[in-house]
């Protein structure tokens, strides 16, 4: 069972380059360099995975495969998408409100 006090220990961009630069330029297995380092082996290997993808080491994009900058263009259009899909509805409503005052009142005068 997960501990709920336990904090998430957050990396620096720096942090992670160096980190990922020992696995790539150097050559040394991210097992080596997790423990040397004091990072967890899976978020090591994840962005190791990661400077492949966006340096193009495996060749053609594969599905899922995104660059960095592909992964932050397609949260900005998703956090856009929401906002307007908000304004599309609040709108609706607002149309759909006034629309109604407009008509004549129901039943016999």
């Amino acid at each position: 069972m997960n501990n709920p006090t336990k904090t998430r220990r957050r990396f620096t961009v720096q942090q992670k380059q160096e980190a990922v630069w020992l696995c790539l330029s150097e050559g040394l297995s991210c097992t080596a360099v997790a423990q040397r380092l004091g990072i967890p082996i899976s978020s090591l290997a994840k962005w190791v995975r990661q400077a492949r993808i966006d340096r193009g080491d495996f060749g053609p994009p594969e599905q899922g495969q995104l660059t960095s900058e592909e992964r932050a263009e397609l949260a900005r259009l998703r956090k856009e998408n929401r906002e307007l899909r908000r304004e599309k509805d609040f709108f609706r409503l607002a149309a759909a409100h006034f629309a109604k005052e407009q008509l004549p009142p129901r039943g016999f005068a």
